[in-house]
C-alpha cells in the first residue's frame, strides 16, 4: 500500500487538493486492495480549514501528528501561497521531504516548497501566470515554462489547477501501468497526455506598456496592421530610428526582439480568431499575417504543440 499525503493550509486551492486525490482514490477501485492508494491530508492549523473558494475542510492530521514516512508528500497552491512564508510550515516540510519517498506541488504549492529551499537545484514548474515570477524568486531552479508536469529525481512539480491530475495520473502510471491509469483518466473524461504543453493557454505577446512611448507606438501600429510586412528596417522607420538603435531600445523596453514580437502577436491574434469565429483556416492566416496556413500551421504547432485545426478543436 502506497502512502499519500496532501498538506492544507488556510486559503489553499480546493481543486489542487480534490483533483489528485481523486485521481488516486479512482485508481483504487482497479488495484488489489494491498496496493491501494492511502490517502491522508495534513492541516497546518487545527480544526476547519477554509479553501479559497470558501469551503471549509477538516484535515485528518495536524502536522505536528504527521511524523509518518509518506510515499508522496504533494503541496497545493493557493493566494497565499507565493505570499506567505509560514515558518511552521516550512520547517515542518523540511524534515518532512527528508522521511518522503516523492514529494511535489500542483500549482502555486511549488512557492511553498521554494520558500523551503526545496526546488533549489531541480528542474520545476507552475502554473504559467507565475513562472516569471518563480524564475525571479528561486534562480537557483531551473524553471521550465511551457510544461504541464515536470519529474526530476524524487521531486515533481505540475502546472496550474487541472495539471495536477496530469501529475497523478503519471504517478498512477508509474506505479501499476499505462492500463490502471487510462481506466483512471476515462472515469475523468480527462486524455492521459494533453497535446500542447501550457503555451496553449498563456498569451505570448508581451504586454504593450501602459506609457505612450516610442516603441509603444510602433507596438500599437504593429496591432493594428497585423495582416502587412514587417521588417526591423520598416519598424525603424516608423520610431524615426536607425534600424540597429531601434532594435536595441525595443528589445531593451519590451524584453524580445521586434520580429519576435511580431510573430507572438500573430500567433495570439490567430488563436484568438481560430477561438472565436468559423473563418477559414486561410483567411485566419491572412489576418494574422502569416502569408500561408502552412506557415500559420508550423508556427503554432512549433510554439504551442498544436495545429491550427487541433487547436480551434480544443478551445472554440
Amino acid at each position: 500500500m502506497k502512502t499519500v499525503a496532501m498538506v492544507l493550509f488556510p486559503n489553499f486551492l480546493l481543486l489542487d487538493m480534490a483533483g489528485p486525490m481523486e485521481v488516486f482514490s479512482i485508481a483504487n477501485r482497479y488495484l488489489h486492495p494491498d496496493k491501494h492508494y492511502e490517502l491522508t491530508t495534513i492541516g497546518t492549523e487545527p480544526g476547519l480549514l477554509r479553501a479559497s473558494c470558501g469551503i471549509n475542510v477538516q484535515a485528518d492530521l495536524h502536522m505536528d501528528q504527521a511524523v509518518e514516512s509518506y510515499d508522496l508528500l504533494l503541496v497545493p497552491g493557493g493566494p497565499c501561497a507565493y505570499n506567505e512564508k509560514p515558518p511552521l510550515l516550512l520547517h515542518w516540510l523540511r524534515g518532512a521531504v527528508t522521511r518522503a519517498g516523492q514529494y511535489g506541488s500542483i500549482c502555486t504549492g511549488a512557492f511553498v516548497l521554494g520558500f523551503a529551499g526545496l526546488l533549489d537545484g531541480f528542474r520545476v514548474t507552475t502554473h504559467w501566470h507565475y513562472t516569471e515570477r518563480l524564475i525571479k524568486a528561486f534562480p537557483a531552479a531551473s524553471v521550465e515554462i511551457d510544461q504541464i508536469f515536470v519529474q526530476d529525481r524524487q521531486l515533481i512539480t505540475s502546472g496550474g489547477v487541472t495539471a495536477g491530475i496530469d501529475l497523478a495520473l503519471s504517478v498512477v502510471s508509474n506505479d501499476h501501468g499505462k492500463k490502471v491509469a487510462q481506466d483512471v483518466a476515462k472515469v475523468l473524461l480527462v486524455v492521459m497526455k494533453r497535446q500542447g504543453g501550457q503555451a496553449q493557454f498563456s498569451p505570448l505577446m508581451a504586454a504593450i506598456g501602459p506609457h505612450e512611448t516610442t516603441i509603444t507606438r510602433v507596438q500599437q501600429q504593429v496591432l493594428e496592421q497585423l495582416d502587412q510586412t514587417f521588417t526591423v528596417e520598416s519598424l525603424a522607420r516608423m520610431a524615426s530610428m536607425s534600424p540597429r538603435h531601434f532594435a536595441r531600445v525595443f528589445a531593451q523596453e519590451v524584453g524580445m526582439t521586434p520580429m519576435a514580437f511580431i510573430q507572438s502577436v500573430r500567433i495570439d491574434y490567430a488563436r484568438q480568431l481560430l477561438e472565436t469565429s468559423d473563418l477559414p483556416l486561410k483567411t485566419v492566416a491572412f489576418k494574422s499575417g502569416f502569408g500561408s496556413v502552412r506557415h500559420m500551421r508550423f508556427l503554432l504547432n512549433e510554439r504551442l504543440g498544436l495545429t491550427p485545426a487541433q487547436y480551434r478543436e480544443q478551445f472554440s
